[in-house]
């Protein structure tokens, strides 16, 4: 298991979407540096992040109307996540650790895919974090989810 590296090629460009992103990675490379005793504790403290990191981007994409296949793929995942972080309390450790294994190709694939459209969106319609608001309302439009690829 290798650890997660933050690089210019995950970062979006919008500080709370980043600073949630580099989370995430900390949280990973606490699972792959945990020992066999501390998994368990690791693995929980990711799953924490990972429910309030998508319950953040499913409320902005709420906020600007942005597809549910977004919001579906966060479902598939904490679907995933939860079933193995069960198997691991029951002593799967193996199954815990092929997670770890599988977790840096696919958060890449949907930073750079699907967050990066919902990045570029919320930068389209000036959406401000903080509030709430969009500065820009003539800019929404009907995203598809052929739109906002993986």
């Amino acid at each position: 298991m290798a650890i997660m590296h933050w690089s210019e090629d995950l970062e979006l460009g919008l500080g709370p979407m980043d600073d949630t992103h580099r989370e995430f990675v900390a949280c990973y490379n606490a699972m792959v540096e945990a020992d066999d005793a501390d998994f368990l504790d690791r693995l929980d403290a990711f799953v924490a992040h990972t429910v309030a990191h998508f319950d953040q981007e499913n409320a902005w994409m709420e906020k600007v109307n942005f597809p549910g296949c977004h919001r579906a793929e966060h479902d598939r995942v904490l679907t995933v996540v939860n079933d193995v972080r069960k198997r691991v309390a029951h002593g799967d450790l193996a199954l815990g650790r092929r997670l770890v294994d599988e977790l840096p190709a696919w958060f890449e694939t949907h930073a750079t895919g699907m967050d990066a459209a919902l990045a570029f969106h919320l930068q389209t319609l000036g959406f401000n974090f903080e509030t709430g608001e969009i500065g820009n309302p003539g800019a929404l439009a009907d995203v598809s989810c052929s739109t906002a690829s993986t």
